[in-house]
């Protein structure tokens, strides 16, 4: 666990420094969710661990250390967009704001609206890093980051940084970030689960 831990922590800081660029991309969202993919492609090569893109491998590989290493990565996750969302509290006020603004809006969603969203973010979520995993290509994620964005998805990890940023720690946020985790997890088993049944010989 301390390996996914520490991994963990680095992805949620890449994951952080994407949810500020979109931050500081108000006025243009396009080119800010262009931008957020710096997050997952440079925690795809070097090789950090995102819950959001290793939930879905559970459905082929879930022993007790492949769960045991999820956990990990998901813990490791929450530490690192604390630390960013901390910096980007005390550094960057303007983008802190925006932030408040961006959260206000999440906590006006309802429970169904947050986990249906959050289904669809780790479809794609899930898509980009097989993508990279097994067909060796990045491409997927310069399309799947930006859709989820655009398209309005919540995105747990990205969630928890808004959140420290703004400095929101109630009860209610924490329940939303919760809410959204577990829709991106049964999202990230939709296609690898579609797969299996489509081929269960393999």
């Amino acid at each position: 666990m301390r390996k996914s831990i520490i991994e963990g922590i680095g992805a949620g800081l890449f994951i952080g420094i994407g949810g500020a660029v979109l931050l500081a991309c108000q006025e243009n969202r396009f080119m800010g969710a262009i931008l957020f993919s710096v997050a997952l492609l440079s925690i795809c090569l070097l090789g950090m661990q995102l819950f959001t893109g290793k939930i879905g491998f559970l459905v082929v590989s879930h022993t007790k250390e492949d769960i045991i290493s999820v956990i990990g990565c998901l813990i490791g996750n929450l530490l690192g967009t604390f630390l960013a969302g901390e910096i980007i509290y005390f550094c960057r006020p303007t983008l802190s704001e925006a932030a408040m603004g961006l959260v206000e809006k999440k906590l006006a969603l309802g429970v169904v609206d947050l986990f249906l969203l959050g289904i669809l973010c780790g479809i794609l979520m899930y898509t980009a890093v097989y993508c990279y995993k097994v067909k060796n290509t990045i491409s997927a994620i310069f399309f799947c980051v930006p859709v989820f964005i655009l398209a309005g998805f919540e995105h747990s990890i990205a969630d928890m940084f808004y959140f420290f940023a703004a400095q929101s720690f109630t009860l209610k946020s924490f329940a939303v970030i919760g809410i959204v985790v577990l829709g991106n997890t049964v999202g990230g088993m939709v296609m690898p689960l579609i797969t299996r049944l489509a081929n269960p010989k393999k």
